[in-house]
């Protein structure tokens, strides 16, 4: 075992960065969504290390689906999505090590609905899905800075404009990778397509590759080399891969413990976890999480349950592949 005690050069800091002391919340927080009727605005949490049910963390500022959500070691946002009337630009914030109430964060640059988030440690990006200036899949990126507060700001557009990717977004320290979807208000028009875009500049995203299978409605998450994204519009039960750092087509992973659609994910680092969604078949809210190990492949494994079964939902952590 090395010693590391004294004052280190910045040489030997360098070397031994391993060893530094990493303060990300183990946390995972699953937000709002759609239960049987109606929306919700509940907050769940659970701690991505160990197994076992959710627990109550707080309430969004207004109860909604289809919203999308990112997040810091400290800090987790909520974003847009739909509520009773009215599709939201609305951004929320919570503090991941303690639980309550959103606290109002500022607004995205339109309002929006079915996008997907993800970001590092600085930023956060949010693929705003179906934007309701244009009432298209209009392919706008937006960004925040999580250590400070206000409105969102334009990053760039999609290579092709498409919603309904859920929470399938997910990140590296430096790459964020927007996953599946569809490009049209019509499951025939689910794409395979895969972008990725640099998260410290701005610009338009990228061509990576294709998924495995044509599909939206997924949950993703990673490790800060691998992504993995879950859940189907049919009968499917397919989890894929992709290694961050290259490009290309993605790769089978295993599969989900039933065939659902608009669950959400997040991860650790270590383990990807899914929550809630919609069976393929009945349509029957889900509030089953599930979970796989990244640095494998495999099928995924029970992990317990949401406080409330639901889909459409948002999820984030303070430990993701991108911190």
């Amino acid at each position: 075992m090395p010693n590391y005690q004294g004052v280190w050069s910045l040489s030997t800091q360098m070397q031994n960065a391993s060893a530094w002391p990493r303060f990300s919340q183990p946390r995972g927080l699953f937000m709002g969504g759609e239960p049987s009727s109606g929306y919700s605005d509940v907050v769940d949490y659970i701690n991505i290390t160990t197994l076992g049910n959710a627990t109550d963390f707080g309430n969004l500022s207004t109860a909604r689906r289809d919203l999308m959500a990112a997040s810091s070691q400290t800090r987790a946002i909520a974003a847009a999505g739909v509520g009773t009337g009215s599709n939201q630009n609305t951004i929320d914030y919570f503090t991941i090590a303690s639980a309550g109430n959103s606290t109002d964060f500022g607004d995205t640059t339109q309002t929006s609905i079915v996008g997907s988030g993800t970001g590092n440690s600085t930023r956060g990006l949010l693929s705003l899905g179906l934007a309701s200036a244009s009432q298209n899949y209009d392919g706008s990126i937006d960004y925040i800075t999580f250590a400070s507060t206000g409105n969102a700001q334009d990053f760039g557009d999609l290579t092709q404009g498409r919603g309904y990717a859920m929470d399938s977004a997910f990140s590296s320290p430096t790459r964020a990778i927007f996953y599946g979807g569809y490009a049209h208000p019509d499951p025939s028009a689910a794409v395979n397509t895969i972008d990725y875009v640099t998260i410290a500049s701005t610009g338009n995203a990228t061509d990576f590759g294709d998924t495995s299978v044509t599909r939206y409605g997924m949950g993703g998450g990673s490790s800060s080399t691998r992504g993995v994204a879950g859940g189907s519009n049919g009968s499917d039960t397919t989890i894929d891969y992709v290694t961050i750092a290259s490009t290309g087509n993605a790769t089978d992973f295993g599969d989900t413990l039933i065939a659902v659609r608009y669950l959400s994910g997040t991860s650790n680092g270590t383990r990807g976890v899914y929550g809630g969604g919609q069976a393929y078949s009945g349509g029957t809210r889900q509030n089953v999480i599930q979970y796989v190990t990244i640095s494998t492949t495999g099928n995924a494994t029970d992990f317990g349950d949401l406080t409330v079964a639901r889909g459409r939902l948002a999820a984030t952590s303070g430990s993701h592949g991108g911190i």
